[in-house]
């Protein structure tokens, strides 16, 4: 399985990130990526390959070409602004009456944020990297190879079409989801971060050749809050496909798997084609971010559960935060994976 990876991802490295009514040190750093790749490189799981450039269309067929913009172009306008540090949103997405898209930087980041999701100097490079990761890893599997995996960051299943938030700019499995539709009938994206994704939620809602599948925490006072309920199934052509599985604060372990299996109920009525596998580490017992409590024994459950549907399959990086078992956790799932293909 051929792993693709970029070191443009170093460059997105925010010191502080807003948790309640404090700011505290960023989760999401560098060092979440470096240590997947180290034990992907140590398990030989197979070639780590560079990103190709694919240009903005596939990424403008998912997201609002001014929102694409906006994030090329936000570190620029923020510190041409006279603005210190990173460009964080002083309020909720900003909307007038008449949507008006306001002139200062200070408004567009509000506009285009879903939260307080920091815009650093490198952010756009990094951003932009990930999803010519994950585009690169999609295309492998459109030239015949049965999985492949992208080892992206930041993470993307909170951005939406038109807004960034939760540590996500550009929504890579979404990216790559649309894409695969070039060469597959139906592609399913089954997410199996600690968050729902709410952007994949939305950009897809409608749509009934994508398939969502969310197992997630109760999104009652847990993040993304507004999204992620189990009478969320999608609207008109899109009208049941869209399926959460949301599960209560606390949970153990064999609630996440009994909730696997009802996700794999619905890839089994659904027939994908192809499968796209956001997948998230912080189900970790010990994740700061974690309401469940998946051991690294059950990643490697979850690979092999997820090997076993026989499939081309996309894995896509999302969430983990516990650095010191990202490594174990990884090795694990893969290992998992591998012997069940």
């Amino acid at each position: 399985m051929k792993t693709v990876y970029s070191d443009a991802h170093r460059l997105h490295a925010p010191e502080l990130e807003l948790a309640g009514n404090r700011f505290v040190p960023a989760y999401e750093q560098p060092v979440r990526a470096d240590s997947v790749l180290d034990r992907v490189a140590s398990s030989r799981l197979g070639s780590v390959e560079p990103p190709h450039d694919f240009g903005r269309a596939p990424i403008e067929a998912v997201h609002a070409r001014d929102f694409v913009d906006f994030l090329a172009s936000a570190w620029r306008d923020w510190s041409a602004a006279g603005e210190h540090g990173d460009a964080v949103a002083s309020s909720g997405r900003m909307h007038d009456m008449g949507q008006r898209l306001p002139r200062s930087i200070v408004g567009r980041v509000a506009h285009y944020s879903f939260d307080a999701t920091p815009i650093t100097a490198g952010t756009w490079t990094a951003v932009y990297a990930a999803a010519q990761v994950a585009l690169t890893a999609g295309s492998y599997l459109a030239r015949g190879d049965r999985s492949a995996f992208g080892l992206c960051r930041p993470p993307g299943h909170h951005a939406s079409r038109d807004y960034c938030g939760g540590y996500c700019y550009l929504n890579n499995a979404a990216i790559a989801a649309q894409a695969l539709r070039e060469r597959f009938g139906r592609v399913a994206i089954l997410d199996t971060d600690m968050h729902h994704g709410q952007g994949v939620q939305e950009i897809f809602y409608g749509r009934d050749d994508v398939l969502y599948v969310s197992i997630h925490g109760d999104p009652t006072n847990f993040y993304p809050v507004v999204a992620g309920y189990e009478d969320e199934r999608g609207a008109g052509e899109g009208d049941g496909y869209n399926v959460n599985l949301p599960m209560p604060h606390g949970a153990g372990e064999e609630v996440f798997f009994e909730q696997l299996d009802a996700a794999l109920r619905v890839l089994d009525r659904f027939q994908p084609d192809a499968l796209v596998l956001a997948l998230g580490f912080d189900i970790y017992k010990d994740d700061p971010q974690s309401m469940v409590a998946v051991t690294t024994e059950g990643f490697g459950r979850l690979g092999g559960a997820i090997g076993g549907l026989r499939l081309p399959t996309l894995i896509v990086q999302e969430g983990g935060y516990h650095i010191d078992s990202l490594e174990a956790n990884a090795r694990s799932f893969f290992g998992g994976f591998a012997s069940a293909r």
